[in-house]
């Protein structure tokens, strides 16, 4: 039986282009304490969501070319998070992997499964038709969930399943979905004092 580490799991991530300016830091083994200001609100409260529901303290500070558009702040932002997961995990000695969360919110219903697998891939589905054109907040387009999630994935190299199993209010189902998210991970992510080593027959994930 292993013991979990005492290696701090915590990781700070800058990323500048000419679209946007992203600082990020972040700790896998917080209480969801959360600084976030991206510039666009709507995400904000998500990523407030994200912090609070996988317990993992985390700071954002963002700027972007927001008069255009808010997609390239959203999806640098869900870049380096991404990245900074990925930094943060470490080898992944000792972590539960798998995680498995049903969240709803009034009438909207989303599941998320995380395997910290070290292979990237997405399966989103089940947001309505048109959900994707809606704007929420006045900024943030339905297709920016989806989006954000696959920068999150890739960069974190996670396998993610995300499944809307019901839902009318476009703001109810974005947030059920990253607090399924949020909630997966936090299982995923968890030191079980069970495993030992790698969780995974090839010895690496």
């Amino acid at each position: 039986m292993s013991t979990p580490s005492p290696i701090p799991r915590t990781a700070s991530r800058v990323r500048s282009t000419s679209e946007s300016t992203v600082e990020l830091e972040l700790n896998l083994d917080g209480t969801g304490a959360s600084r976030i200001d991206t510039s666009v609100p709507f995400f904000d409260h998500m990523l407030t969501a994200f912090a609070k529901h996988s317990l993992t303290d985390l700071t954002v500070r963002a700027s972007g070319d927001t008069d255009i558009d808010a997609h390239h702040t959203v999806e640098d932002v869900s870049i380096v998070l991404g990245q900074a997961i990925l930094e943060a995990l470490g080898d992944k000695s000792g972590i539960s992997r798998y995680g498995d969360a049903l969240v709803p919110l009034d009438e909207a219903l989303a599941q998320a499964v995380v395997d910290i697998s070290g292979r990237p891939y997405l399966v989103h589905t089940g947001e309505p038709v048109g959900f994707e054109h809606h704007l929420i907040g006045g900024h943030f387009t339905g297709s920016l969930v989806r989006h954000s999630f696959e920068a999150i994935t890739f960069n974190a190299a996670l396998t993610v399943h995300v499944r809307v199993l019901g839902g009318r209010d476009p703001h109810h189902i974005a947030e059920a979905e990253y607090k399924a998210f949020a909630r997966a991970f936090r299982q995923a992510k968890a030191l079980d004092p069970l495993v030992d080593g790698i969780p995974s027959t090839k010895g690496a994930l």
